[in-house]
């Protein structure tokens, strides 16, 4: 019987959604890898079938993956993933989360939801599952 050496559950139960992006927070750029400077960071909606950059507060919907040149998105909207914790964000495990904001303010970054805040919530969703990292927190959706 092997021993395992590495924990990671990173792609488990992965699920892609397509959408158009807001085109303000997220923007197409066909010189940054997989089309977008803002791949990687956690998005929510902003119109129908629209995904922005999260804020703070705000419900995740996922993960951005790719943009392409007709300003549709790919996101990952269920599963295991990284997402980035904000700027002194609170990342407890096991906790739902949210949105929040990072450095200067920047969009797409996430934090535990806050028990206290009934509206918070009602928009929380997932887990953190590991967050000793505070860059790649890792989340389940």
């Amino acid at each position: 019987m092997s021993e395992r050496t590495n924990v990671s559950n990173i792609g488990a139960g992965r699920e892609f959604r397509s959408y158009k992006i807001d085109d303000s927070t997220i923007t197409y750029d066909a010189t940054k890898a997989n089309g977008s400077a803002q791949i990687g960071l956690a998005v929510t909606f902003s119109a129908a079938d629209t995904v922005a950059l999260t804020t703070d507060a705000s419900a995740v919907i996922g993960k951005l993956i790719k943009v392409e040149a007709d300003n549709k998105a790919t996101v990952q909207t269920d599963g295991t993933m990284t997402l980035a914790g904000g700027a002194g964000a609170t990342l407890t495990l096991g906790t739902p989360i949210v949105g929040a904001l990072g450095a200067d303010n920047a969009k797409g970054y996430i934090r535990s939801a806050a028990s206290a805040q009934a509206a918070e919530l009602l928009v929380a969703r997932g887990r953190i599952e590991n967050s000793g990292t505070a860059t790649a927190v890792i989340v389940t959706l």
